[in-house]
Protein backbone atom coordinates (compact mmCIF):
# COMPACT_ATOMS: atom_id res chain seq x y z
CA UNK A 1 0.00 0.00 0.00
CA UNK A 2 1.69 2.96 -1.33
CA UNK A 3 0.06 5.50 1.46
CA UNK A 4 2.05 3.59 4.28
CA UNK A 5 5.14 3.93 2.13
CA UNK A 6 4.46 7.84 2.51
CA UNK A 7 3.93 7.66 6.19
CA UNK A 8 7.04 5.09 6.93
CA UNK A 9 8.72 7.78 5.15
CA UNK A 10 7.72 10.58 7.10
CA UNK A 11 8.38 8.56 10.41
CA UNK A 12 11.67 8.36 8.87
CA UNK A 13 12.36 11.80 8.74
CA UNK A 14 11.15 12.35 12.41
CA UNK A 15 13.38 10.11 13.69
CA UNK A 16 16.22 11.69 11.79
CA UNK A 17 15.58 14.62 13.27
CA UNK A 18 15.15 13.84 16.46
CA UNK A 19 18.97 11.42 15.81
CA UNK A 20 20.78 14.16 14.49
CA UNK A 21 19.33 17.46 15.19
CA UNK A 22 18.07 17.67 18.83
CA UNK A 23 21.89 19.55 19.53
CA UNK A 24 21.35 22.05 16.86
CA UNK A 25 17.66 22.77 18.13
CA UNK A 26 18.75 23.53 21.24
CA UNK A 27 21.30 26.13 20.14
CA UNK A 28 18.97 27.81 17.40
CA UNK A 29 16.09 27.84 20.99
CA UNK A 30 18.35 29.59 23.12
CA UNK A 31 19.14 32.37 20.68
CA UNK A 32 15.18 32.51 20.36
CA UNK A 33 14.68 32.89 24.33
CA UNK A 34 17.38 35.54 24.70
CA UNK A 35 15.32 37.70 21.98
CA UNK A 36 12.35 36.85 23.40
CA UNK A 37 13.53 37.44 27.36
CA UNK A 38 14.71 41.18 26.67
CA UNK A 39 11.39 42.18 24.83
CA UNK A 40 12.02 41.44 21.45
CA UNK A 41 11.42 39.18 18.80
CA UNK A 42 11.89 36.33 16.78
CA UNK A 43 11.18 36.85 13.08
CA UNK A 44 9.86 34.31 11.39
CA UNK A 45 10.34 34.19 7.17
CA UNK A 46 9.83 31.58 4.13
CA UNK A 47 7.90 31.05 0.84
CA UNK A 48 5.67 28.94 -0.65
CA UNK A 49 5.37 26.11 1.26
CA UNK A 50 7.66 27.21 3.72
CA UNK A 51 5.24 29.64 4.78
CA UNK A 52 3.45 26.72 6.87
CA UNK A 53 5.82 26.34 9.44
CA UNK A 54 5.38 29.70 10.57
CA UNK A 55 1.94 29.87 10.01
CA UNK A 56 1.81 26.62 12.68
CA UNK A 57 3.78 28.31 15.41
CA UNK A 58 2.00 31.70 15.82
CA UNK A 59 -0.82 32.77 16.04
CA UNK A 60 -1.60 29.09 17.46
CA UNK A 61 -3.16 27.46 20.14
CA UNK A 62 -0.08 26.51 22.20
CA UNK A 63 1.82 29.03 20.63
CA UNK A 64 3.08 31.86 22.77
CA UNK A 65 4.32 35.80 22.33
CA UNK A 66 7.48 36.22 20.83
CA UNK A 67 7.62 35.42 17.29
CA UNK A 68 6.85 37.38 14.47
CA UNK A 69 5.00 36.18 11.34
CA UNK A 70 6.68 37.91 8.40
CA UNK A 71 4.20 36.60 5.21
CA UNK A 72 4.39 38.04 1.75
CA UNK A 73 1.08 37.52 0.04
CA UNK A 74 2.51 36.97 -3.66
CA UNK A 75 4.94 34.56 -2.11
CA UNK A 76 2.06 32.87 0.16
CA UNK A 77 -1.19 32.74 -1.46
CA UNK A 78 -0.78 31.05 -5.01
CA UNK A 79 -3.74 28.44 -4.41
CA UNK A 80 -5.71 30.12 -7.35
CA UNK A 81 -2.96 27.85 -9.40
CA UNK A 82 -3.52 30.10 -12.60
CA UNK A 83 -4.75 33.88 -12.93
CA UNK A 84 -3.91 36.37 -10.36
CA UNK A 85 -1.10 35.47 -8.19
CA UNK A 86 -0.72 32.13 -9.48
CA UNK A 87 2.14 29.65 -9.40
CA UNK A 88 3.72 31.01 -12.34
CA UNK A 89 4.19 34.30 -11.00
CA UNK A 90 5.18 32.96 -7.14
CA UNK A 91 8.05 30.84 -9.27
CA UNK A 92 9.53 33.74 -10.81
CA UNK A 93 8.83 35.99 -8.04
CA UNK A 94 11.07 33.90 -5.02
CA UNK A 95 14.02 33.85 -7.33
CA UNK A 96 14.09 37.45 -8.28
CA UNK A 97 17.20 38.82 -6.28
CA UNK A 98 16.39 42.17 -4.01
CA UNK A 99 12.69 41.69 -3.22
CA UNK A 100 14.04 40.09 0.42
CA UNK A 101 15.62 43.81 0.49
CA UNK A 102 12.49 45.62 -0.33
CA UNK A 103 10.31 43.05 1.81
CA UNK A 104 12.95 44.27 4.98
CA UNK A 105 12.20 47.78 4.47
CA UNK A 106 8.73 47.03 5.63
CA UNK A 107 9.77 46.86 9.40
CA UNK A 108 11.89 47.88 12.21
CA UNK A 109 14.50 45.37 13.68
CA UNK A 110 16.59 45.40 16.08
CA UNK A 111 19.90 43.40 16.80
CA UNK A 112 18.89 41.87 19.30
CA UNK A 113 15.64 40.57 17.47
CA UNK A 114 16.54 36.72 15.76
CA UNK A 115 15.65 36.05 12.14
CA UNK A 116 14.19 32.36 11.72
CA UNK A 117 14.09 31.22 7.85
CA UNK A 118 12.43 28.33 6.15
CA UNK A 119 13.87 27.34 2.86
CA UNK A 120 13.87 23.27 1.69
CA UNK A 121 16.75 23.61 -0.70
CA UNK A 122 17.81 27.30 0.64
CA UNK A 123 19.00 28.36 -3.03
CA UNK A 124 16.15 30.74 -4.10
CA UNK A 125 17.06 34.65 -3.75
CA UNK A 126 14.10 35.75 -1.30
CA UNK A 127 15.50 33.96 1.15
CA UNK A 128 19.09 34.73 0.94
CA UNK A 129 18.56 38.62 0.53
CA UNK A 130 16.46 38.21 3.72
CA UNK A 131 19.07 36.17 5.61
CA UNK A 132 21.93 39.05 4.48
CA UNK A 133 20.34 41.91 5.48
CA UNK A 134 19.65 40.41 8.92
CA UNK A 135 22.76 40.08 9.23
CA UNK A 136 23.52 43.71 8.44
CA UNK A 137 21.13 44.69 10.57
CA UNK A 138 23.29 42.88 13.62
CA UNK A 139 20.61 40.60 14.21
CA UNK A 140 21.27 36.38 14.55
CA UNK A 141 20.15 34.23 11.48
CA UNK A 142 18.66 30.50 11.96
CA UNK A 143 17.89 28.61 8.75
CA UNK A 144 15.93 25.34 8.65
CA UNK A 145 16.03 23.11 5.83
CA UNK A 146 17.11 20.09 3.73
CA UNK A 147 20.70 21.71 4.68
CA UNK A 148 23.10 18.11 4.39
CA UNK A 149 20.74 16.81 0.77
CA UNK A 150 20.99 20.54 -0.53
CA UNK A 151 24.77 20.53 -0.06
CA UNK A 152 26.56 21.47 -3.47
CA UNK A 153 23.15 22.47 -5.38
CA UNK A 154 24.09 25.68 -7.48
CA UNK A 155 22.56 29.08 -5.67
CA UNK A 156 20.56 31.59 -7.61
CA UNK A 157 21.83 34.86 -6.00
CA UNK A 158 24.74 36.64 -6.72
CA UNK A 159 26.52 36.72 -2.79
CA UNK A 160 27.42 32.85 -4.25
CA UNK A 161 25.91 32.17 -1.14
CA UNK A 162 22.65 29.70 -0.15
CA UNK A 163 20.59 30.18 3.13
CA UNK A 164 22.84 28.04 4.80
CA UNK A 165 25.97 29.00 4.24
CA UNK A 166 24.90 32.83 5.45
CA UNK A 167 23.25 31.73 8.84
CA UNK A 168 24.72 31.50 12.48
CA UNK A 169 22.76 28.32 13.00
CA UNK A 170 21.29 25.18 10.55
CA UNK A 171 18.60 22.85 11.36
CA UNK A 172 18.70 20.23 9.24
CA UNK A 173 15.04 19.45 8.09
CA UNK A 174 16.71 15.85 7.20
CA UNK A 175 13.95 15.44 3.98
CA UNK A 176 15.28 14.58 0.73
CA UNK A 177 16.14 17.61 -1.59
CA UNK A 178 12.91 16.37 -4.16
CA UNK A 179 11.01 15.85 -1.48
CA UNK A 180 8.48 13.69 -2.68
CA UNK A 181 9.26 10.30 -1.73
CA UNK A 182 6.87 7.73 -3.01
CA UNK A 183 7.37 6.49 -6.64
CA UNK A 184 4.34 5.53 -8.92
CA UNK A 185 4.18 3.01 -11.44
CA UNK A 186 4.07 4.66 -15.23
CA UNK A 187 4.97 8.04 -13.72
CA UNK A 188 8.73 9.89 -13.44
CA UNK A 189 7.37 11.95 -10.61
CA UNK A 190 7.19 10.78 -7.18
CA UNK A 191 3.84 11.49 -4.70
CA UNK A 192 4.37 12.21 -0.95
CA UNK A 193 6.50 15.54 0.39
CA UNK A 194 7.52 15.24 3.50
CA UNK A 195 8.96 18.95 4.24
CA UNK A 196 6.30 20.12 5.79
CA UNK A 197 6.07 17.90 7.97
CA UNK A 198 9.87 17.76 8.64
CA UNK A 199 9.22 21.67 9.61
CA UNK A 200 6.60 21.58 11.65
CA UNK A 201 8.24 18.90 13.48
CA UNK A 202 11.52 20.87 13.83
CA UNK A 203 8.38 23.96 14.87
CA UNK A 204 7.50 22.32 17.52
CA UNK A 205 10.98 20.68 18.86
CA UNK A 206 12.23 24.13 19.00
CA UNK A 207 9.07 26.65 20.18
CA UNK A 208 8.63 24.06 23.03
CA UNK A 209 12.36 24.11 24.02
CA UNK A 210 12.07 28.05 23.86
CA UNK A 211 9.31 28.31 26.58
CA UNK A 212 11.30 25.24 28.41
CA UNK A 213 14.49 27.70 28.63
CA UNK A 214 11.90 30.78 29.23
CA UNK A 215 9.79 28.85 32.02
CA UNK A 216 12.93 27.74 33.82
CA UNK A 217 14.35 31.42 34.02
CA UNK A 218 10.71 32.51 35.62
CA UNK A 219 9.70 34.37 32.71
CA UNK A 220 5.57 34.28 32.22
CA UNK A 221 4.69 33.34 28.99
CA UNK A 222 1.52 34.62 26.65
CA UNK A 223 0.13 31.15 26.12
CA UNK A 224 -2.56 30.98 22.61
CA UNK A 225 -4.85 28.66 24.99
CA UNK A 226 -8.09 26.88 23.11
CA UNK A 227 -11.54 28.33 23.11
CA UNK A 228 -13.01 24.89 22.57
CA UNK A 229 -13.02 23.48 25.83
CA UNK A 230 -15.85 22.61 27.39
CA UNK A 231 -16.25 24.46 31.05
CA UNK A 232 -12.88 26.78 30.45
CA UNK A 233 -14.54 29.92 31.80
CA UNK A 234 -11.39 32.01 31.05
CA UNK A 235 -10.02 30.82 27.81
CA UNK A 236 -11.60 33.98 26.19
CA UNK A 237 -10.31 36.29 29.00
CA UNK A 238 -6.58 34.71 28.33
CA UNK A 239 -6.74 34.65 24.46
CA UNK A 240 -7.53 38.84 24.57
CA UNK A 241 -4.33 39.05 27.31
CA UNK A 242 -2.51 36.80 25.02
CA UNK A 243 -3.25 39.52 21.44
CA UNK A 244 -3.00 42.70 23.78
CA UNK A 245 0.57 41.74 25.11
CA UNK A 246 1.30 41.24 21.17
CA UNK A 247 -0.04 44.96 19.97
CA UNK A 248 1.70 46.35 22.89
CA UNK A 249 5.06 44.77 21.92
CA UNK A 250 4.42 44.82 18.06
CA UNK A 251 4.24 48.83 18.16
CA UNK A 252 7.42 49.39 17.45
CA UNK A 253 7.54 46.61 14.85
Amino acid sequence: MLALQWLTNARKVMDDIERTQLENIRKAAEVMAASIECGRWVHTFGCGHATIPIEEMYPRIGGFVGFHPMVELPLTFFTRITGEMGVHQFVFLERVEGYGVEIMKGYQFDSRDTMWLFSHSGINNVNIDVAIEAKKKGMKVIAFGSAAAAKGKQTRHSSGKTIFDVADIVVDSCAPIEDATVPLKNHQDKLGPVSTMAFVTCVWLTVITVAEILADKGIHLHIHPSHNVPGDTTARERLEEALAVYKQRIAGV
